[in-house]
């Protein structure tokens, strides 16, 4: 997993990086010493899974860069460090996961990293599918939408392009739960893409564009409501 450090101060950064190394997980952490320059290489934090932050910076503080790495890279869980105890209450502002005091972190950081650790576990849910291809394990978010083409269901990825033997409404029912919806018999999307849902027309991030049927506007516009609320 990539961690990214950031503070200021060498020193903090290079006792906090001990301390990652020592719990024993197989972690690349690049380390920054400004709020800045951690924003100014976005591309690299959106791969990472942690990123600590100190509070109190010079220039960028850490909780403006928190707001930045939230608004563009919302499921990177946050950490924030500081000397302070009075600044945990801004730790809930900028939808930190935890916040860490700097002296106590021998005794904390090895049960925080745990906790987030288990929680990016869970939140990456894999299934296995017998495609044409051949068996796939396949993390659920990486499935955008599956539809209907003649005999089989094609699941359109992130990655590459899928074919099953297999009835939408298994499918529907193994994916239970996991975020999609039934928008008509050939239809079956992963909430997580689409762009927005007007007009009886349904836009999904990658710029497809599919028909909502009238008699399942209003279920589909529900389900998608209610899976924005719950994100």
């Amino acid at each position: 997993m990539k961690i990214a450090i950031c503070d200021d101060r060498e020193e903090d950064r290079g006792v906090l990086k001990a301390l990652l190394e020592a719990c024993g997980q197989d972690f690349e952490i690049r380390e920054y010493g400004s709020g800045s320059g951690l924003c100014g290489d976005m591309d690299h934090i959106r791969e990472c899974g942690i990123v600590f932050l100190d509070i109190n910076m010079g220039g960028m503080d850490g909780l403006e860069a928190a707001r930045r790495i939230k608004a563009e890279c919302p499921k990177v869980h946050i950490v924030l460090v500081t000397a302070y105890v009075n600044y945990a209450l801004d730790g809930y502002k900028v939808k930190a996961s935890r916040f860490l005091l700097k002296d106590d972190l021998e005794q904390t950081l090895r049960e925080c990293v745990n906790d987030i650790l288990k929680e990016i576990r869970q939140g990456e849910r894999v299934a296995e599918f017998g495609f044409v291809e051949g068996k796939v394990r396949l993390r659920v978010d990486e499935i955008i939408y599956i539809e209907t083409n003649r005999h089989k269901n094609v699941f359109h990825t992130q990655g590459q392009i899928y074919s099953i033997y297999k009835k939408m409404d298994e499918l529907e029912r193994e994916l239970k739960g996991m975020g999609f919806v039934r928008i008509h018999r050939s239809y079956l999307v992963n909430m997580k893409y689409i762009e927005k849902i007007s007009s009886y027309v349904m836009i999904l991030t990658t710029g497809k564009e599919i028909s909502v049927p009238k008699s399942r506007y209003h279920e589909v516009k529900r389900q998608y409501t209610l899976f924005k609320e719950a994100e």
